[in-house]
């Protein structure tokens, strides 16, 4: 499946893309559409070059060729599988760290800046704990911390690589549902990266599967019922 730039309901597209460093291609032929109001999850085996692929999105890194829709760093919000220590900081602190691109120079939060950091920390059900040291934080509370983040810069687009990567199965499930209600109810365009792919048939809106020679889109339903869930899972056992 993909759509054209045009389809007022996407929010990024790639078309014919290829990824990598220098002259190491990673992965080619990539075509999707990323959508608002979604939350698409990105399949692949280890190696596939699902985290080069949101790098690149992200802007942290030039593509090799192909096309892709130009969007500005400032309306993406980030979330990366690196821990960060944030030593000391509060969580009300960390969270407050989305609005320093819009705070000047020293950094100073306005009333309205305040008001983005308390929606934020309620959509994602942090404010129980917003006087915690980030570092006393399970693994499970760091990752809805650096999501109410994300959602405090007040970006349309966030991209995850493998948010779930640290949480027990409770946890994930708990993350995706909620990941779905903002998608849905805040009309964000979110991409995440998985390997829990019983995970993604059961709470994604999309699905992207990167498979050598390209990738696969569409809904959960559709991919299954042209068995490219099957091909796919196929193609990923070899890398086990």
């Amino acid at each position: 499946m993909y759509a054209t730039p045009e389809d007022k309901s996407i929010a990024l597209s790639i078309q014919d893309l290829t990824t990598g460093y220098g002259n190491k291609v990673v992965s080619m032929s990539l075509n999707a559409a990323l959508y608002r109001g979604k939350v698409t999850c990105l399949l692949g085996a280890n190696g596939a070059g699902k985290s080069t692929l949101l790098r690149t999105l992200a802007g942290y890194q030039p593509y090799l060729s192909g096309e892709m829709t130009k969007v500005s760093p400032e309306t993406m919000g980030v979330v990366l599988t690196e821990r960060i220590e944030a030593m000391g900081l509060r969580v009300r602190e960390v969270v407050a760290m989305g609005r320093h691109p819009y705070t000047g120079y020293f950094g100073r939060l306005t009333a309205e800046d305040e008001q983005v950091v308390d929606k934020a920390m309620r959509l994602t059900h942090t404010e129980e704990f917003a006087n915690r040291i980030f570092q006393s934080l399970s693994d499970g509370e760091r990752q809805k911390v650096m999501i109410a983040k994300a959602l405090a810069q007040e970006t349309p687009i966030i991209l995850m690589d493998e948010p779930s990567a640290f949480l027990d199965f409770p946890s994930k499930v708990e993350l995706m549902l909620m990941l779905r209600d903002l998608a849905h109810n805040q009309g964000k365009a979110i991409l995440l990266s998985t390997h829990d792919v019983g995970i993604a048939l059961k709470t994604a809106d999309m699905l992207w599967l990167m498979q050598s020679g390209g990738m696969k889109t569409g809904t959960p339903q559709e991919l299954q019922e042209s068995g490219a869930i099957d091909a796919f899972l196929g193609e990923s056992r070899k890398y086990i």
